[in-house]
């Protein structure tokens, strides 16, 4: 365990070394926010709300969003692919601890780093120009954080998935780049699951990209209220579970097909 602990330490601080790209990104996404606010407070008019959504909460829906995804997102999919391709991966693949494991520590390291010095100097930025409410109660802070983590996994195994797909596809990238697309669009963070048709709904129902942005937010923002959080937390757990099954018989093979294309 210790290692591991090592490997989140040591991201942590490569990704310190380049801070300032962060301090960059904060404006970035605090102008990607205001662009949201006037384009929703243009479709919302004069109606109080959509979908059981207000304006204010529709706000506070899309900051939450974009700043949590600085959390939960990474790039351990395109590691991946580029250990395969150079043939690195054959040298972390005999070292002592599991490779998909350290993959997953070297992300949790980046993400730690992106919620303290990308995310919430963003929302303080944000909450003093637009009108984003973050007087949640204790409880619902308690239940966004629990859901942001299960976030963080559901997308960091979906990664994981992509960059194992690289041992059979040699080439990855269009993969890579249909995947991160299919999970902004289906996820939540562009558009909340409740502003899709009800056909589209139930489809999305039943993938689990929902579980990465839509969940934390609508728990954030009060449009999940009492057994709707519980209902929406064990969603996520149980893509959590799922997931591990596709991962474990793909690695089993993968392991069985590599070939070095480089090194």
């Amino acid at each position: 365990m210790s290692m591991y602990l090592e490997m989140i330490r040591v991201r942590f601080l490569m990704m310190l070394a380049y801070r300032t790209n962060y301090y960059s990104g904060i404006l970035i996404y605090s102008i990607n926010i205001g662009a949201y606010y006037f384009l929703w407070s243009a479709i919302y008019g004069g109606k109080e709300e959509i979908q059981g959504l207000s304006v204010a909460q529709m706000t506070t829906y899309v900051a939450v969003a974009w700043m949590a995804r600085a959390f939960y997102y990474n790039n351990i999919d395109r590691e991946i692919a580029a250990e395969i391709k150079d043939g690195k991966v054959a040298i972390e693949m005999i070292r002592p601890y599991n490779y998909l494991g350290m993959k997953t520590m070297q992300a949790l390291g980046e993400g730690v780093f992106r919620l303290l010095f990308f995310s919430v100097p963003g929302m303080i930025i944000v909450a003093l120009i637009f009108p984003v409410r973050f007087d949640a109660s204790m409880t619902t802070w308690i239940f966004f954080f629990i859901s942001l983590i299960f976030s963080f996994i559901v997308n960091t195994y979906i990664n994981l998935l992509t960059g194992i797909m690289t041992f059979f596809l040699f080439n990855n990238t269009g993969l890579i780049r249909a995947k991160r697309v299919v999970i902004d669009l289906f996820s939540g963070l562009l558009l909340p699951i409740s502003f899709y048709p009800d056909w589209a709904q139930n489809l999305m129902s039943y993938l689990p990209f929902q579980a990465i942005s839509y969940v934390p937010s609508m728990i954030f923002t009060g449009g999940f209220v009492s057994q709707e959080i519980y209902t929406a937390l064990l969603s996520q757990a149980f893509w959590v579970v799922i997931l591990l099954i596709p991962i474990r018989l793909l690695w089993s093979q993968a392991k069985k097909h590599l070939i070095v294309q480089g090194g």
